[in-house]
């Protein structure tokens, strides 16, 4: 049985002929289901009802997780060459259906079986965030058996082929900036070029942390599950863990960094004159993310997120919050990004009383209207320790990202007795400000990518300028100008290929080299440059002591925009 899922804004269909023998009959002409996971199913020969109430609880439970209500069964029969017999496949699906009508209170729709219908999908965030399954020979009476292979094929990268060319994944390719290897599912291979600019936005934040007066930390990899049943990860997130025995141990690899800042903070004796105090961790977390929300670098099980934890006075929190949509403002100004926030409430499933909830939810949402932010609630989406503004920013092509991320926290410093000596003498509780701006780095650069469609800026680009000869003549030139460019710090590479200068040109701008300096024989005898932008704007016959200055300028000050 394959399976194919898809988390969906909207799905309709409409019917056009019957194509099998038997179909249903008496089926609506037409039919649309929003915001609902729509499962398309293809019957294969010798599928058996385990396979098929296998397909359904997972289905459940991923529906539980995304807190989705409404689930669509798809009969599709394109998933597969090996199809189930109608008659045999028709009994099955309507097997299905009722499994989910009986081990759920999901709300379940179903395409009618047998019939060629055309088909329309709007589906949720990124278009390719789908979940594929199959199930068969791994299940045996009604168990899943764990299947060993090492096989070399498995070393290989994944298969991008067919993405749309303003795909992060496809624009990487041409740009040759990272690779997933199958090996390590949802976690990334940075190469060269993408190491780059993966290290620049690092040091932009850096920059910006050492403005703000923030200091760097660093803690380990995996705890004693006993820290996460402190901090109430067990209880709340065992699922999205990695945890695993160690020497009679039981540890789970962190999913985020809070419950070692808050070791960190207890390690000492802190006075209210050390507070605000502001801890920066860039450590990589690891997040056993449901197979069907994978897709790309926008949700990754390996990611490294800004985060910080800020120890303050209650006092402080109106003037930290402030500080820190300041912070949000800079640093998605410089990107053009676009942003709008969201409030989320007390959910179900947390720690603490509701008086304690509700005025940390009034000084977040005091501090979004005193800064004439615009924002809406979420009910019963904030952190199960606390309530949190989270950011969306909008890219180039109108779509919404979640990326920073404000919690005020009461909750994690009670449990962990964290306490500062007060102005009083007597012993207080800091409050702690959780908060991340790019959020995680990977979803961050890929919205970035697909931003600017692969035109970064000088700042960010992995090679900011290439040197081009036009003949071997000017190839010695074209040497001297490269090497006083790598003198200067500049990311240059240099082109003396026999290759023709309309190839060298069209590749720099394929590859979206922000300037190419293009050499040929008036240059060598003038000892000057002719400087071409990817955009095809020009200056012809300038120095290089004159270039050099305005390009430097550029990428220190970070410009958005391209001199030429």
């Amino acid at each position: 049985m394959k399976i194919l899922q898809y988390d969906v804004n909207k799905i309709e269909w409409e019917l056009i002929e019957p194509e099998t023998d038997p179909y249903e009959r008496d089926a609506p002409k037409k039919k649309e289901v929003e915001d609902a996971l729509a499962m398309f199913i293809a019957v294969e020969n010798d599928d058996t009802e385990a396979f098929a109430s296998k397909a359904i609880s997972d289905v459940i439970e991923f529906a539980a997780k995304l807190k989705r209500k409404n689930l669509v069964l798809y009969p599709f029969a394109h998933l597969s060459s090996n199809l189930e017999a109608p008659a045999r496949a028709m009994t099955l699906f309507h097997y299905m259906i009722k499994e989910a009508e009986n081990k759920s209170k999901l709300s379940v729709s179903h395409a009618p079986f047998g019939w060629n219908k055309a088909l329309r999908l709007d589906v949720k965030g990124h278009p390719l965030a789908e979940m594929s399954r199959s199930y068969g020979s791994e299940v045996k009476g009604g168990k899943k058996v764990k299947k060993r292979v090492y096989d070399v094929s498995l070393a290989k990268k994944a298969d991008w082929s067919g993405l749309p060319e303003n795909d992060h994944r496809s624009i990487a390719e041409r740009q040759d900036l990272f690779s997933f290897q199958e090996v390590s599912p949802a976690m990334v291979y940075w190469h060269p070029n993408g190491f780059i600019i993966y290290d620049q936005l690092m040091k932009y934040i850096r920059d910006k942390l050492d403005e703000y007066g923030y200091q760097m930390v660093a803690t380990p990899i995996m705890a004693n599950t006993a820290l996460w049943h402190i901090s109430g990860h067990i209880d709340h997130y065992r699922e999205n863990m990695f945890v695993f025995d160690a020497n009679d141990q039981e540890v789970g690899l962190k999913p985020m960094n809070c419950p070692f800042a808050m070791l960190l903070f207890k390690s000492r004796k802190w006075s209210y004159r050390d507070l605000p105090l502001r801890l920066a961790d860039f450590d990589k977390l690891y997040r056993n993310e449901i197979s069907g929300a994978l897709s790309g670098l926008f949700r990754v099980r390996e990611l490294t997120q800004d985060d910080a934890h800020i120890y303050m006075r209650e006092d402080q929190i109106e003037s930290e919050i402030n500080s820190m949509i300041k912070f949000v403002n800079e640093m998605y100004g410089i990107f053009s990004l676009d942003f709008k926030a969201k409030l989320s409430t007390m959910p179900d499933s947390h720690l603490g009383d509701e008086d304690t909830w509700k005025k940390a939810t009034d000084a977040l949402e005091g501090a979004l209207k005193r800064n004439k932010v615009k924002y809406e609630i979420k009910d019963k989406e904030g952190a199960f320790y606390g309530p949190k503004i989270d950011i969306d920013v909008k890219d180039s092509m109108g779509r919404e990202w979640q990326c920073a991320t404000i919690q005020l926290d009461y909750q994690l410093p009670q449990r962990f007795g964290l306490t500062y000596t007060g102005e009083d003498g007597k012993e207080h509780m800091p409050i702690v400000l959780h908060r991340v701006v790019y959020g995680s780095l990977e979803r961050f650069l890929a919205v970035l990518i697909e931003h600017l469609n692969g035109k970064f800026p000088a700042w960010l680009a992995p090679v900011q300028v290439r040197v081009l000869s036009i003949s071997e003549k000017s190839s010695k030139y074209a040497e001297e100008i490269y090497k006083k460019l790598r003198e200067q710090h500049i990311r240059v590479e240099l082109d003396i290929s026999d290759k023709t200068l309309q190839y060298k040109i069209r590749d720099g701008q394929i590859q979206q080299i922000p300037y190419m300096i293009i050499l040929g024989d008036k240059e060598v005898e003038g000892k000057k440059i002719s400087v071409r932008s990817r955009s095809g704007k020009q200056r012809m016959g300038i120095s290089i002591d004159e270039f050099l200055p305005q390009l430097k300028e550029e990428i220190s000050n970070r410009k958005k925009e391209l001199m030429l």
